[in-house]
């Protein structure tokens, strides 16, 4: 199963593309794979994003395994700082 981070290409909220871009580089320098799907570019990844968070009104960053949820960004940041960021994952 593919991890996936659900971002948005298109967004006027700073603090927002600030945890898309801190989540994917954390992603790469610790060379963790993982797709990055823009929910600005189909509805469709939006409302799946939404589905398996299991809420309606989620925003990005969100992070999931398959169907699987892991967390968004404050969660993301949590396993770091704990040092389980792998468990989070579920890798």
């Amino acid at each position: 199963m593919d991890l996936l981070v659900f971002y948005s290409s298109i967004s006027g909220n700073k603090e927002m593309k600030k945890q898309q871009e801190w989540i994917m580089s954390v992603l790469s320098a610790k060379k963790i794979p993982f797709k990055a799907v823009d929910i600005s570019q189909n509805s469709d990844d939006k409302d799946l994003m939404r589905k398996i968070a299991g809420d309606s009104t989620a925003l990005p960053p969100q992070i999931c395994r398959g169907n699987s949820y892991c967390g968004d960004y404050t969660a993301f940041q949590n396993a770091i700082e704990e040092e389980c960021l792998e468990a989070f994952l579920k890798l």
